[in-house]
């Protein structure tokens, strides 16, 4: 294997997911993929990574470790990362996730506590995994539809994202997880001593999550995590409760949220879809204006 370039640092990241749906390979790449993004937030590039699994060898066959296995090695391969190899140990329920080293470099570092007065929001992924995989789960009618929905964006690196995130300079950024769109603005916002506000008009969703979650299909995570930023969250009159809720959504290998000068904006934007990437602009950075308004969702 061959070292870092000269100049570059490592960047270190560890991620471990259950199963979303009922497909090994499509949850292995989806796994390896939500591992890698925390690299691409950072501005970095996956170099290695181990695997980490669990697995109930003494009642599930093995094939099916191999295909989830298999995926994660696709992913891997695409981001051009190298398989160090990993640790496996017995239990009853299934796990896969990796610890993934990337490079970087040190004067470029995007971090979650970079936001500035001004800045716009880019969302690159739409949201909804948490309702879709409660579906899923629940074999809600179109369940194989809406898996097939959820491991379209689940499955996709950010790879591209993280592309035009060194090109362009940024030096704030995210990825979106299980905290959700609001839960991990709000820990930017904190970090940065600025007010995030998110447009719920602007919002994008994958496939009938709005149907889904309409028909209560939200899952307990969402609600937590909205509990969880209520103290510094604002919810400002005649915003739709549907929409502000899945704000919150606990989201699996989400897209980027990444912080650009509102002058810039359109040419991130474009410079995603050269790429092949969508990206929304879902908010804006103001001015701290108290910590009951540190999120402000409109």
């Amino acid at each position: 294997m061959q070292t870092p370039p000269p100049g570059m640092a490592l960047v270190q990241t560890v991620d471990v997911l259950s199963p979303l749906g009922n497909n090994p390979t499509l949850f292995g790449r989806t796994a390896a993929a939500n591992a890698l993004s925390d690299v691409y937030a950072m501005g970095g590039i996956p170099w290695s990574a181990m695997n980490i699994v669990s697995y109930p060898a003494s009642t599930l066959p093995l094939d099916v470790l191999v295909e989830i296995l298999n995926g994660g090695n696709e992913a891997l391969a695409q981001a051009g990362a190298v398989l160090a190899g990993g640790h496996t140990l017995e239990d009853e329920q299934i796990k896969y996730g990796l610890s993934v080293t990337g490079i970087v470099d040190p004067a470029r570092i995007a971090s979650n506590s970079g936001l500035v007065p001004g800045d716009v929001l880019i969302l690159t992924k739409p949201l909804g995994t948490g309702v879709l995989a409660t579906a899923i789960k629940a074999g809600w009618p179109g369940a194989e539809e809406t898996e097939r929905e959820l491991y379209r964006w689940t499955t996709r690196l950010n790879a591209n994202a993280g592309q035009v995130l060194r090109d362009m300079g940024l030096r704030a950024a995210t990825d979106v997880t299980g905290f959700g769109l609001g839960g991990h603005a709000l820990e930017m916002a904190r970090g940065s001593a600025v007010s995030v506000e998110l447009d719920s008009t602007a919002l994008p969703f994958m496939d009938n999550v709005e149907d889904f979650a309409g028909d209560g299909l939200i899952p307990a995570g969402t609600y937590a995590n909205r509990r969880h930023c209520a103290c510094h969250t604002t919810v400002l009159d005649g915003v739709d409760e549907l929409r502000s809720t899945l704000a919150f959504d606990a989201q699996t290998s989400g897209g980027l949220l990444l912080a650009v000068p509102a002058a810039r904006s359109e040419e991130a934007l474009e410079r995603l879809r050269t790429l092949g990437e969508p990206g929304w602009i879902v908010g804006r950075v103001h001015p701290l204006r108290s910590p009951a308004e540190q999120l402000i969702i409109a």
